[in-house]
Formats: C-alpha cells, structure tokens, sequence
C-alpha cells in the first residue's frame, strides 16, 4: 500500500482534507503535526531563510514516503523541500509560492487558481463518504432517537480573523432555535468545536437544554459524523470552509449561518453553494428540500493516484 505523509498544521479542517484525500485514494495514513522552532513560529512561512531552520525534525524522519500531502501554506512548503526522486509532493489549498515545485496541487474553486499540475474541486477536501455516513447512522440513531424530527444539527465554528462569532451572534441564535422548538416541535442538537467561545456554549445551554435541545459537552466519542448521519437538516456557522464542504456531502439541506466580518475567499465559496441551491442563509426559519451530496474528494483522489502513476 502507497503511504502518504501528511504535513500540516493543528488545524481541524487541514487535518481532515489531508486525511480524507488519504483514505480516498486507498493510502496509508502517517501524519505529521508541524510544530515549529523561535523565532520562525511568530512569521508567515513566505519569510522562513529555510525549512529546516523553521521546522521542527519529525517532519523530515526517514524514510520518505512515496507521497507527501502539504496541507496548507506551511505544510506546502514543507512538502515542496522533500519533494525528490521517488517521492511526490502535492499541495492541499493554494500554496502561496510557485506552483512547479509541486508534482500536484489541489485547489478549491474559489482559490481562485489553474495550472497544469493543478486539480479543481468545488468543496474543501474532507473524510465524508456515503459508507461512513451509513455506519454513523446504525451507531448514532439510537443515541438521537428520543429527539424530534425533523432533527436539527448545529455546528458551530467561532472568531477566526475574519469572521467574528460572539455573545451578540449566539444569544440571536439561541432566541431563533428556541423558536424553532416551541413552534415548529423540532430536535436540536448541537456541536461546538475548539473555536467556539465558552460564554457562547453557555448561552446556548441556558436557554435551549430546558427546551430539549442537546449540547455536545466535550467528553466521550465525538458525535460529528453521526450527526451528519442522523440530521434530517444542518446549520453551519459560515465562517469554516471544510465544515460546509463536510455538512454538504451528506444528503441534508444546509442552511448557513453567516456571521460578521469579512474574507472575500471564503465568502465566494458560501455564496458559489447558495447560487448553486445546494445550501440556504439561514433566516429563523426551517425549510427542508429534496438535495443531494456535493463531493468531489473521490474524484481528486483518482485523479491524484492517475496522474502520479500510484
């Protein structure tokens, strides 16, 4: 089996494009988390004098696999640097650098780049898959079973830069799933992620957990991909390209939650899957209609084992 080394940074949505893209390509996993040495861990990788001067040492253990997944503009570089004969270096997400110093690069859309050497791809890489998605569902359903449908799946990102997500934006949103409750007699149930203030986690349990509603506390399995599976619908806060990507390979209508601030990338991609009819801005209001997955993993993953020769 082709090994694939995957180079990227403690990021949820990195790790999980790097990973997916692994497992559907039929590549052994061997991750590794870049952690980075002073002074270079306070710069943008563009102004690092060399990797290895940035970079801490297990990224470079030998031996090389044949694959290398840079994922992201650190692992991307990183990538590039080990990049020989008898080992590929593909770049996840726009490198910020010269495209040729990659055997592949995967974009999304709204990256906004072509090449030769580039794969496009509508969404964000990721590990949804059908199968996974029916396995989730004969674990999860029992666990969701005492909740009303239609069943409501929250996933919550938080401040990122670009996006704020505050006390202001849960309180609104807490007093819309409220409503949603009492009136429509619906189930909710909610994840938060790392990003998710805990002033706004709090806010949501003291107003929606006397309701019903059910808030993901941290401990245990993790119940992401069952509530994927088992969501007769999904809200996304919009701040998160790789959860929207997520929510929209399942057959589930999406509603997107947008929140203040700006990024003229991400903000095409939200608006590119409102155009397409595949998700909806989310008013208050649930409105379930007929839709199907938006996956193009699978298809990168071909095209990356084709087009290496793998």
């Amino acid at each position: 089996m082709v090994t694939a080394r995957i180079l990227c940074t403690d990021i949820a949505g990195l790790r999980s494009q790097g990973i997916g893209l692994a497992e559907a390509a039929g590549m052994e996993v061997d991750m590794r988390t870049l952690a980075f040495l002073p002074p270079w861990d306070k710069v943008s990788p563009r102004l690092w004098p060399g990797i290895r001067w940035a970079v801490k040492s297990e990224a470079f253990a030998p031996p090389l696999p044949q694959v290398l997944l840079g994922c992201g503009g650190a692992g991307a570089r990183v990538a590039a640097s080990l990049r020989g004969p008898g080992v590929k270096a593909v770049a996840i997400q726009h490198p910020r650098m010269n495209l040729n110093k990659f055997d592949l690069v995967m974009a999304a859309r709204h990256d906004g780049i072509t090449g030769g050497n580039v794969i496009v791809t509508r969404t964000a890489l990721h590990r949804v898959t059908q199968p996974r998605l029916a396995a989730e569902l004969l674990k999860w359903a029992p666990v969701f079973a005492p909740y009303q449908h239609p069943l409501l799946a929250v996933l919550l990102g938080g401040s990122n830069g670009r996006y704020r997500f505050e006390p202001a934006q849960g309180r609104e949103l807490a007093g819309q799933l409220a409503a949603l409750i009492r009136q429509e007699k619906i189930g909710v149930v909610i994840t938060p992620s790392r990003r998710t203030g805990p002033e706004i986690v709090k806010i949501l349990r003291e107003t929606l957990e006397p309701l019903g509603a059910w808030i993901w506390d941290g401990a245990g399995e993790n119940p992401y991909f069952g509530m994927l599976a088992c969501a007769d619908a999904i809200l996304c806060t919009a701040d998160s390209v790789s959860m929207v990507s997520e929510a929209v390979a399942t057959s589930a209508p999406v509603f997107l939650l947008r929140l203040p601030g700006k990024s003229a990338r991400i903000g095409a991609f939200m608006d590119s899957l409102v155009d397409a009819g595949r998700v909806r801005d989310f008013a208050g209001k649930l409105e379930l209609w007929d839709t199907g997955p938006l996956d193009d993993t699978q298809m990168a993953a071909q095209q990356m084992r084709d087009r290496l020769g793998l």
